[in-house]
């Protein structure tokens, strides 16, 4: 279950408001990334989140250290920690 957002864009795209803030997230990717929120908000394990594998469920590295990422496109991925079961601090960003 998610139970934080790092961004008020990704938490009004999750609610599917369609606000200032969501409209920071390219439209383009709005539906791609809404189904990807729901798989992460509806998984009690990190290894739910392998499958699809187009996910490309990684852990990551640096500053980024103790986060994950899946991926929406080659452009855009949903970063968040995983703890007891629940995402926090989740957030649409742009790896480039």
């Amino acid at each position: 279950m998610i139970i934080s957002f790092n961004s008020k864009s990704t938490e009004d795209l999750f609610h599917g408001v369609d606000s200032k803030d969501a409209r920071k997230i390219p439209q383009t990717i709005w539906e791609v990334a809404t189904r990807k929120l729901d798989m992460l908000n509806a998984a009690s394990m990190l290894v739910d989140l392998k499958a699809p594998p187009a996910n490309r469920l990684e852990a990551l590295k640096g500053t980024l250290r103790g986060k994950y990422s899946i991926r929406i496109n080659d452009r855009y991925r949903i970063v968040f920690a995983f703890k007891d079961g629940n995402a926090h601090e989740v957030e649409v960003t742009d790896y480039h």
